[in-house]
């Protein structure tokens, strides 16, 4: 056996603090790459005006979704490889990393050929304005092009992490990040590359993550590297794998879907809501950040200590991660409540008032339900790494159902605030569901 896996903080000894050990990264992690959408949101809104921050918006539904279901897919890969290293099974271990190159490798090509199909006609079905469809298909058909390297770093990030490191990911975002920002600049500025130039700089930077993730573990991380014996196919595991990243995978994928629909009743309110939508959405990203690195957190401490088959540190770390999320919402509440509207202004360079008066409303009406999301998202990482496949998938079906008809319903009459109110209500009907799933779940039960 290894001696790394001796080292684990997850496996002995204290809970709480070696979580906030490994969230502290995981929270920075988070933070730069969500600066690839920021930056580019602040850049476009600046140098290309409304329209061009209308176009990304347009186009970021169908990003969340192809996309978003690659990187579910390998998060839900990286569930099995820390249940792996929490058995101390290194045989296993490089076995499930060989695994995961092998189906990332086929759902990467199979997302790949469907974007090129379904992009112009989604584009269309989500009603996007004549004026700006030709600019969010520029920019999403360049991201899409590229799934691979999306899901290459989330991939490698992840198995990382499932191993307990969650340092050099960040380090390697970090520098990959200020490349963004510089590429950023000089394709749009002086290359004049437009809203094109934002998705190429945001395509090479990470792709430079890639390469740094892959020498590190090559020189540092030799109990990820498969020899040519664990690429042979375990039909089992092959399975169990395929499973775990589908369940992970559909269900960002039902989550994305209900955010595509969502944005097809605010593509009819203007562009100048979907402006103000955009912006706020930025932010709501950047300020969940503290949250959804608890959430990444729990989803390899879980699956660790499930490996170990330790049931009461994983009900002690929940409960742990519940606390976290509520002082962290307390904090970000004051925050955005006090600075919504300059933060608005900043990120948009927007002076209309349409803009800054709903995207305002939007930020301070989301930023106190952050603790019921927080809630949410611990718990169903808490069952996808337990094993529980359906049930975080019901979660999601629930939002994707209740997002229909709130835009096929309460939109028409309620015009922009109806989205304004639309995910807080929905996020109580799937706690209703998930927390007793997790917590009267066998496994989880024996540890009383």
């Amino acid at each position: 056996m290894s001696a790394n896996y001796e080292k684990s903080d997850f496996l002995n000894g204290k809970i709480f603090v070696p979580m906030i050990r490994f969230a502290i990264p995981v929270l920075f992690s988070n933070l730069f790459q969500q600066l690839y959408n920021t930056i580019d949101t602040l850049i476009v809104g600046h140098t290309l005006g409304d329209a061009a921050l209308a176009a990304i918006g347009a186009a970021s539904p169908i990003y969340d979704l192809l996309i978003g279901f690659a990187l579910g897919f390998g998060g839900g890969l990286s569930i099995v490889t820390a249940r792996s290293f929490g058995s101390h099974d290194e045989n296993m271990l490089k076995k499930s990393a060989a695994a995961s190159v092998v189906i990332g490798a086929l759902v990467v090509a199979v997302i790949t050929v469907l974007s090129r199909l379904i992009l112009i006609p989604l584009l269309n079905l989500l009603h996007t304005p004549a004026d700006i469809i030709d600019e969010s298909y520029r920019y999403i058909s360049i991201i899409t092009a590229f799934t691979v390297v999306m899901f290459a770093y989330n991939l490698c990030a992840g198995l990382l992490q499932a191993v307990g490191n969650s340092i050099m990911p960040l380090v390697f975002l970090i520098l990959s990040s200020f490349i963004n920002v510089v590429l950023d600049y000089v394709l749009i500025v002086y290359f004049d590359r437009g809203l094109g130039g934002a998705a190429e700089a945001t395509v090479i930077a990470q792709g430079i993550s890639v390469l740094l993730c892959l020498v590190y573990i090559a020189r540092s991380v030799r109990m990820l590297i498969p020899e040519k014996e664990h690429f042979k196919a375990d039909l089992s595991l092959y399975r169990e794998m395929t499973a775990q990243g589908l369940s992970s995978g559909f269900m960002l994928c039902f989550v994305s879907a209900g955010s595509v629909i969502l944005q097809a009743g605010i593509n009819g309110l203007g562009y100048l809501v979907i402006a103000a939508h955009t912006s706020a959405r930025r932010l709501i990203q950047f300020f969940m950040i503290p949250c959804s690195a608890m959430n990444q957190t729990i989803n390899t401490f879980v699956s660790q200590n499930f490996g170990a088959g330790q049931s009461l540190r994983i009900r002690k770390g929940m409960k742990y991660a519940y606390l976290y999320s509520a002082g962290m919402t307390a904090v970000l509440t004051v925050i955005i409540w006090a600075a919504a509207p300059a933060m608005l202004k900043w990120i948009s360079g927007s002076e209309e008032a349409v803009v800054l008066h709903n995207g305002t409303l939007y930020l301070r009406f989301v930023a106190p339900c952050y603790f019921i999301l927080g809630v949410l998202n611990i718990t169903r990482n808490g069952l996808q790494a337990i094993g529980q496949k359906i049930l975080p998938i019901l979660s999601s079906i629930i939002e994707l159902i209740g997002k229909i008809l709130f835009t096929a319903l309460l939109i028409p009459k309620m015009q922009y605030m109806a989205v304004i109110i639309c995910e807080p209500v929905i996020w109580c009907f799937m706690i209703m569901e998930l927390l007793p799933s997790f917590w009267r779940s066998p496994f989880i039960r024996q540890a009383r």
